[in-house]
């Protein structure tokens, strides 16, 4: 018991540290000395983001002071270049400062009303989702509605401690700025810019609310194709668990109940990824026949068709998500004690059947060509998931981007369909492979990838391909544009056919 009161104490001061090293700090000569010409700012806080942006604001440059309730106790955790004073003494001499308190403790700054009056407060606090619930206005606002004579920008709020330490080049570099000042707004953008991040104007600090909604947005563009893969999953997993499970120990007797861990995943994840895959090359083939049969471009796409169009490169991930398990899981169905007990039962019916042979040509072939197909497959779905990186999307022009996503995403769309039928084989023929009336499950994948290979293909005619191109040129059916020429006293009308 007597250790307990140490324990604490040790852990009190472990989480007192900041989360960048003092030592690295201390020795970089940069954040160590600052010229005294250097621009001053305050802030306003000594929390985890108060030290990272301390850190962040001595390395670009600028002289730094750090108001504290209690500047003794913190001041060994910020930069020795920065100055840790009390609050009254922050806020005297700078005039930008970063407000970085919560919501609850803004009233505690209100003694400090008149050493702040005319300054700019730069707001960088976030609400939790039940706050930003719960509140009408943003916390920008509330914070302008208790300094009236300040002028309040909203900025900083969607960058982590760890990127200000880090740097912009390990975090996203845009800064969503809103201010009812535009003075305000353009300092606070120089010293953004200075910092190594990229300002974007959100307008004026009614913006506030939606900036500080941003960071509490959990992938919102993955939740439809989320939801989409997850749905397909989950009604291919029943379609196989019926036919590979339930069939046998409702007709036969046999509990193959050990098959929902490993197998019958490995049959579902390739159907998910097959049909996925598909999924994202229908909806261009939709918007094309919408375009050919208005004989315009300038007609808007259905909502759905839009929001379908514009999670293409989340599918595609997905589709490449679940090829890449079901390449592991394949590989983990020789270590299944199972398997390791077939082959033993095989090779005692083939001693009792007094066959010594038993290889079959056309099975050898078939599985040949099905795993080089699934590896080819395979490779140029990771080739796509490679190039949708930022990175290395940045660094290809339109024409390279293109290419690989187009053509390389159809022809593995086609390996995928070859893939998939070698493994059918002939086995969609055999009465057999009917368990409970219901058809093999790659026969029912293979059919909106064939609808799109079909469709791709009748794309490709010189009819129908050239029509396209001159609509996606600007071309219109049965469609004049009218071009209004200036003349001396009168406006001529000119009709164009385009």
């Amino acid at each position: 018991m007597s250790r307990q009161p140490a324990v604490a104490t040790k852990m009190s001061r472990e989480m007192d540290k900041p989360l960048i090293s003092l030592h690295l700090v201390d020795s970089d000569t940069s954040l160590a000395k600052v010229p005294d010409e250097a621009p001053k700012v305050g802030i306003l806080g000594s929390g985890d983001f108060a030290r990272s942006l301390a850190t962040r604001l001595v390395s670009s440059g600028f002289k730094v002071v750090v108001g504290s309730r209690n500047p003794k106790r913190t001041a060994g955790l910020f930069p020795s270049a920065a100055q840790v004073t009390f609050q009254e003494e922050a806020v005297s001499s700078p005039e930008v400062i970063f407000v970085a308190v919560f919501r609850e403790h803004y009233s505690s700054l209100c003694s400090l009303s008149d050493q702040l009056a005319g300054k700019i407060l730069v707001d960088v606090s976030n609400p939790t989702e039940q706050e930003h619930l719960q509140h009408r206005e943003s916390n920008a606002e509330y914070l302008a509605s208790l300094f009236p004579t300040c002028t309040v920008v909203k900025a900083f709020n969607v960058i982590s401690a760890w990127t200000l330490q880090a740097g912009p080049r390990d975090g996203n570099r845009q800064v969503p700025i809103c201010s009812d000042q535009p003075e305000a707004k353009r300092a606070v953008s120089e010293m953004a810019i200075t910092m190594g991040f990229m300002p974007v104007d959100m307008g004026s600090l009614a913006s506030a609310r939606e900036i500080e909604a941003m960071p509490l947005r959990l992938l919102p563009a993955w939740k439809v194709p989320t939801l989409l893969a997850l749905g397909l999953f989950i009604c291919f997993y029943a379609y196989n668990f019926v036919r590979d499970v339930l069939q046998p120990y409702v007709q036969e007797s046999k509990n193959k109940f050990f098959k929902l861990p490993v197998s019958v995943v490995n049959t579902t994840l390739p159907c998910v990824a097959y049909v996925l895959l598909s999924l994202v090359y229908l909806p261009g083939v939709l918007a094309a026949t919408l375009q050919l049969r208005r004989g315009t471009k300038y007609h808007r796409f259905p909502d759905w068709l839009d929001h379908w169009l514009q999670h293409r490169k989340q599918i595609g991930l997905l589709s490449f998500f679940c090829a890449a398990l079901h390449a592991l899981y394949s590989f983990c169905l020789p270590l299944r004690r199972s398997h390791r007990y077939d082959l033993v039962n095989l090779a005692v019916k083939q001693v009792l059947a007094n066959k010594s042979h038993l290889w079959v040509e056309e099975e050898v072939w078939r599985m040949e060509i099905y795993l080089s197909l699934g590896v080819l497959a395979l490779g140029t779905l990771s080739l796509l998931a490679v190039t949708s990186l930022p990175s290395i999307a940045n660094s290809l022009n339109w024409r390279e981007f293109s290419f690989v996503q187009s053509s390389l995403g159809f022809l593995a769309l086609v390996l995928s369909t070859l893939h998939t039928l070698t493994y059918g084989w002939t086995r969609a023929f055999e009465e057999s492979r009917y368990k409970f009336y219901l058809p093999p499950t790659f026969t029912l994948t293979l059919l909106v990838p064939c609808v799109v290979i079909l469709a791709k293909a009748l794309f490709l005619l010189p009819c129908i391909s050239r029509r396209l191109t001159r609509i996606r040129r600007g071309w219109e059916r049965d469609g004049a544009i009218k071009f209004t020429l200036p003349t001396d006293n009168a406006l001529a009308e000119k009709t164009s056919h385009v």
